[in-house]
């Protein structure tokens, strides 16, 4: 099988986007990626053991990579089921947007979102970018995040100063330059199309033991999909390929999706 069999491209929010740079896909990962995948987002365990030795992850890695997402509060088991927890969902959600188009009117405002306390504890510093993310916003600079308003302002919390207006003394351009590496992102998405029409052409998709390396291509389509900054019409670059990217996954995850149901529904990996 080809050497990114068990690895995912790490594509970044904005600006450090790297095509090249892989990490293994562990069993967590995998975990994980089904559950965000799924609606509702959850899953017997034996189905979640099963799939990861598919992969080739042992049974025993993939309990224990379950009873620490547990712990760490990112999914929940009860009576032999998996479910994601309200922490995860809001990224759930985020995912399935990008699914689809941007809305394209924008009226020239501008979100701005300031983190105003200057003593804030690390889980919170994290949590706030999270949400950032979650709601497709670029990082001017630290605890400073904006983005063009065509989409909604996350529910504020009590510290945040929001608001939303026109900007000036910068360029609308440049500033979406600013906030989102465009260029990184255009070559990511090239590297995606590229690998979803080599899976098209040589994989079997009739058979199961082409799961592992469709839903790695997979993943990575959708973490790519989460990172796009949804931008309106006015400051989509020419010949923006992400439309595309949506239009092929569309139909890449369809055919996908019916080969892990019917493998999930059968049972074990084939030997």
């Amino acid at each position: 099988m080809p050497g990114m069999l068990h690895s995912l491209i790490t594509v970044s929010k904005v600006s450090d986007v790297d095509v090249e740079r892989l990490r293994p896909l562990s069993a967590r990962s995998l975990a994980l990626s089904v559950l965000l995948g799924s609606h509702p987002p959850e899953m017997p365990a034996r189905a979640l053991v099963d799939l990861a030795e598919l992969f080739g992850i042992p049974g025993g890695t993939m309990r224990t990579a379950l009873s620490r997402s547990v712990a760490n509060g990112e999914i929940a088991g009860t009576d032999g089921q998996y479910r994601l927890t309200e922490r995860l969902l809001d990224r759930q959600h985020s995912q399935d947007v990008g699914r689809r188009s941007p809305p394209g009117r924008w009226d020239g405002r501008w979100h701005s979102v300031i983190a105003a306390s200057d003593q804030r504890e690390l889980a919170d510093r994290r949590r706030f970018r999270t949400v950032m993310d979650n709601h497709r916003f670029g990082e001017l600079r630290p605890d400073i995040w904006m983005r063009p308003a065509n989409l909604p302002t996350p529910t504020p919390a009590s510290d945040w100063i929001v608001s939303s207006a026109t900007v000036g003394g910068i360029d609308a351009d440049e500033l979406v330059g600013r906030l989102w590496d465009l260029t990184a992102m255009r070559t990511a998405a090239r590297v995606l199309l590229r690998e979803m029409a080599r899976c098209r052409d040589d994989c079997d998709w009739g058979d199961v033991v082409s799961i592992p390396e469709l839903f790695v291509v997979s993943a990575n389509v959708v973490r790519f999909l989460r990172s796009d900054p949804l931008l309106p019409a006015a400051l989509t670059p020419p010949e923006w390929p992400i439309a595309e990217v949506r239009a092929t996954y569309d139909r890449f995850e369809r055919d996908h999706q019916l080969l892990l149901q019917r493998f999930l529904r059968a049972g074990r990996a084939p030997d």
